[in-house]
């Protein structure tokens, strides 16, 4: 499973409309293949900000299936004139508990012992 993660910095004024908007967008890509789940943080410190995190089964299903899709310009269109600055979005594995990670910290390990 992949972690989409990204910091979303909405414009001053447009709080309210814009969870509005996420509120009728949610829609689009729960209904996505390879989606599984999604969180809509919004920041206590800086009222304006958001954090969006999306799982996935895999970084495809985001990046190309998601990204390409039909579905994506209406979430563009309902979303993105909201953003200032344009958000970047990163993607997460877990770091225990799977093959990849595993296979990482073996291979850190054996580094370290020689």
């Amino acid at each position: 499973m992949i972690l989409e993660a990204a910091i979303l910095n909405v414009r001053e004024g447009a709080t309210a409309a814009f969870e509005e908007a996420f509120g009728q967008a949610k829609s689009i890509i729960q209904s996505m293949p390879g989606y599984v789940s999604h969180q809509l943080q919004r920041c206590i410190e800086v009222h304006n900000q958001y954090l969006l995190l999306v799982n996935w089964e895999s970084l495809e299903d985001h990046t190309v299936g998601f990204r390409q899709s039909p579905e994506y310009q209406e979430w563009k269109r309902l979303l993105h004139h909201f953003y200032e600055p344009f958000p970047n979005v990163e993607h997460y594995v877990a770091a225990f508990g799977n093959g990849i990670a595993q296979q990482g910290a073996a291979a850190d390990a054996k580094k370290r012992r020689g």
